[in-house]
């Protein structure tokens, strides 16, 4: 069943805009009323990488009238065998860059806000609010994990998908759908204690074709939740296996209490992070270091004085590594300094994480 619109329409379009989306106006589902949402809307797409650069093409071109586009990266000429947004000549340019460009040559209309910015838990929320619709294509499970919590105290919904490899899920969680709808959040699709250290792409690849495809679903789902239009993918997760050609969909709810309620889950409460630019005043304060990486990771480099100890054992034995003052958490990029952290807090410790991890503090 199709949800209320999220957003009130426009009181009209302008004749270049009628124009040029012509084929929309006479959709019969869409239309013109449906059109005049979709140049109402505010949607954030968090990272302008591989599922990013097409929701952007998408959405622009379909004419959502402003698009926050949040990436504090550059184009590296590996990206180009997937994120379609960038050329050869912006290799080294800021990625948010490629989206005002071609966002412009695509709809005049609609407006393109760059944010040259890292998401992180400090300032997910704010980079999230005023948008009425969020889009995660960013590429690490710690930052969809703070989108995600962001968007849950935000109340807004959000389209959420990943790729690796052959294979894509997408999906659309929402912390406060409309009356009479079970919330789904992305706890319920992925608990915080079963997740571990995913691979990244740069690691087992990823198909660029599948990429596009992926990110021309999500923009589907933004543009259906805008207008109110079709069955959303909420309360279903869409799996698609390039390789063979398959694409399939299993039901995704909220838990169930004992009172019989589909509730999700609340969100659980940040883990403070420390910026890198910050990270000597907590080392003059006396902050203790630890980092949770594996053995084979800390013989490539440590921070100096830093303490070590494999994330599984932080996990078995919290207690043990709940000092009196003040750690800093340090993995490779975030992820699992994140869950040491919120095994330290819970057993005491004034834990925080370090942003970005060393591959933060190692280009400082």
């Amino acid at each position: 069943m199709p949800l209320p619109p999220l957003v009130e329409p426009v009181a009209a379009l302008s004749a270049a805009e009628a124009g040029r989306t012509a084929r929309h106006l006479v959709l019969a589902d869409l239309g013109e009323l449906g059109q005049r949402r979709l140049r109402a809307a505010h949607v954030a797409v968090v990272g302008a990488g591989g599922l990013g650069s097409p929701v952007v093409l998408a959405l622009a071109a379909a004419g959502v009238g402003t698009l926050t586009v949040i990436d504090d990266d550059v184009v590296e000429l590996s990206n180009l065998q997937r994120q379609v947004l960038h050329r050869l000549a912006d290799v080294d340019a800021p990625k948010v860059d490629s989206a005002v460009r071609v966002a412009a040559d695509l709809a005049p209309e609609t407006t393109v806000v760059p944010v040259r910015e890292r998401l992180a838990a400090d300032n997910a929320e704010l980079l999230l609010s005023g948008a009425d619709l969020v889009i995660d294509g960013s590429d690490s499970f710690e930052t969809r994990t703070l989108v995600a919590a962001a968007c849950e105290r935000l109340g807004v919904p959000l389209v959420w998908g990943v790729v690796q490899e052959f294979a894509a899920q997408v999906t659309v969680f929402w912390s406060a759908p409309p009356a009479g709808v079970a919330p789904v959040v992305l706890s319920d699709l992925y608990p915080p204690d079963r997740v571990g250290e995913l691979p990244s792409c740069a690691t087992v690849g990823v198909l660029g074709a599948l990429c596009l495809q992926v990110g021309s679903v999500l923009a589907m789902e933004a543009i259906k939740l805008i207008a109110g239009i079709g069955e959303p993918l909420f309360g279903r997760v869409l799996l698609i296996d390039a390789l063979r050609g398959r694409m399939s969909e299993v039901p995704l709810r909220g838990r169930v209490h004992a009172s019989g309620v589909v509730t999700s889950a609340p969100a659980p409460a940040a883990v403070p992070h420390v910026a890198v630019d910050a990270f000597d005043d907590e080392l003059a304060a006396g902050a203790i270091v630890l980092d949770v990486r594996e053995s084979d990771e800390v013989a490539a480099g440590v921070i100096p004085g830093s303490r070590h100890a494999p994330l599984a054992e932080v996990l078995g034995r919290p207690e043990a590594f709940a000092a009196d003052g003040r750690v800093v958490v340090v993995c490779q990029r975030g992820l699992r300094a994140v869950r040491a952290a919120a095994a330290l807090r819970s057993a005491g410790a004034d834990a925080v994480v370090l942003t970005g991890g060393m591959d933060a503090w190692s280009v400082r």
